[in-house]
């Protein structure tokens, strides 16, 4: 049996605004959204459910497209994004490989 994914109102607005952002993107550099499609080597109806919010496209997809229609997410130098990507590298390398639940402390109070 599929279980059905749910998300945070959050989530759905902030994936309506990135796929309303795409959109107006796309129109104002005159792109059609074969051309975009194209471009991005998606079908046209995974974009229009990117530029409609939905939850389900790739991330790598959808940031794609925004730097395709130049909707900015990051910081739009490379050195700049290079750097923060190696300090997070770093500070990831300081954290424990994984996380483990803790152990139910034994009730030994008689």
């Amino acid at each position: 049996m599929k279980r059905t994914r749910t998300y945070s109102r959050m989530t759905l607005q902030a994936l309506s605004i990135l796929g309303n952002l795409i959109k107006i993107g796309r129109i104002e550099r005159g792109m059609t959204a074969q051309d975009l499609a194209e471009r991005a080597g998606i079908s046209r109806t995974t974009l229009y459910s990117i530029e409609k919010g939905a939850p389900g496209p790739e991330i790598g997809t959808v940031f794609e497209l925004a730097a395709i229609v130049g909707v900015q997410l990051f910081e739009p130098d490379s050195r700049n994004l290079a750097v923060q990507d190696k300090r997070l590298s770093e500070k990831l390398a300081l954290l424990p490989q994984s996380v483990r639940r803790p152990k139910r402390e034994v009730d030994d109070d008689f």
